[in-house]
């Protein structure tokens, strides 16, 4: 059985009013701006409203790549959104999406990768397209970090923000599109990054509230080796998987967590910056939906033109990484 060449038809992205300068941070916790951009190139970041959870910043994205790619969400066969901010949880964010949008015939359920949750999805729903299963398929990252982030704590409040990125998969011309993945796991550095509160191993309690174990936590040195360590090799090995080199790269859309491991990866492709999509310092970090909300913006500005090779890479808690080449 031939697989059918599957790739990108249409992206979209959504980003709440509000912004969160580094500059309010510093009236907030112990820090200031040229520290908070040195360390991380992060210099604001969005937060949604009270009202709004990670289906509703999904919505606005998805509308968007719908529209682009020309179809209608009664067309979708799947929905997958990738996130660690559900609305509840369950039913899951992605059946929400579905009702919302209308996608009455679509499949839909979440994944849990962390920041490598859009690369996963990605690789789900790829396949089923390439099998000939479905026709149409919807992957969102969407992400209300704000919501689990302690705003009291210097060392993780000046990292994360809310946001949604969005992508349809279907056919396309032979030649063009998905080319690999390379996903992995690392289950031992599960304790670097997390949030332990509400689920089945420590419910939610006074004394979980108490102890702020609904917030994210995360050993930011280990974390931030494994990182540099992991984005270069993902993305070498997707390469080779896919055939190609690092001369072949004419856009790199990165996990947007942090300047200086972006700036690592960069020098691990020999690649030059304006080879790479950077928006972190807009948004801070978005984890799952950070690198379809770059990928989105890459094409809004013109940085994404027919027959380009693209390298999407990203890593996360779980531990967990990804990485796929696609030619456009």
């Amino acid at each position: 059985m031939s697989l059918l060449p599957v790739g990108i038809i249409g992206t979209g992205k959504y980003v709440p009013d509000r912004v969160l300068t580094n500059k309010e941070l510093e009236q907030m916790v112990e820090t200031n701006d040229e520290w908070i951009v040195s360390r991380t190139g992060i210099r604001e970041r969005r937060l949604s409203s009270p009202e709004q959870a990670s289906s509703d910043l999904a919505y606005e994205a998805s509308l968007k790549a719908l529209q682009a790619a020309g179809i209608t969400a009664e067309q979708l066969d799947l929905i997958i959104v990738a996130t660690i901010t559900p609305d509840m949880s369950f039913p899951s964010t992605a059946c929400l999406l579905q009702d919302r949008l209308g996608a009455k015939k679509a499949a839909a359920f979440d994944l849990s990768a962390a920041c490598s949750g859009f690369i996963y999805g990605l690789a789900n729903a790829s396949n089923f397209i390439a099998m000939g299963q479905y026709k149409y398929a919807l992957v969102v990252g969407a992400e209300c970090l704000s919501k689990i982030t302690d705003y009291t704590d210097r060392n993780t409040c000046i990292l994360f923000g809310d946001g949604a990125g969005a992508v349809v998969l279907g056919e396309v011309a032979e030649g063009r599109g998905f080319k690999s993945f390379e996903l992995g796991a690392d289950g031992s550095g599960g304790e670097l990054l997390k949030v332990t509160g509400g689920g089945s191993r420590c419910p939610v309690s006074p004394q979980s509230i108490e102890n702020k174990q609904h917030f994210i936590y995360m050993a930011g040195s280990e974390v931030f080796k494994f990182a540099v360590r992991i984005m270069g090799n993902a993305a070498e090995e997707a390469l080779r998987k896919a055939g190609m080199g690092k001369s072949d790269i004419d856009l790199l859309v990165p996990h947007q967590a942090n300047i200086r491991i972006i700036q690592s990866a960069l020098n691990r492709l020999d690649l030059s910056e304006d080879k790479c999509m950077i928006n972190l310092h807009k948004y801070g970090n978005v984890s799952a939906a950070s690198i379809p909300i770059a990928l989105a913006e890459a094409v809004e500005e013109g940085r994404v033109n027919e027959g380009d090779c693209l390298v999407l890479v990203g890593f996360g808690g779980g531990l967990t990484w990804g990485a796929s080449v696609i030619v456009w």
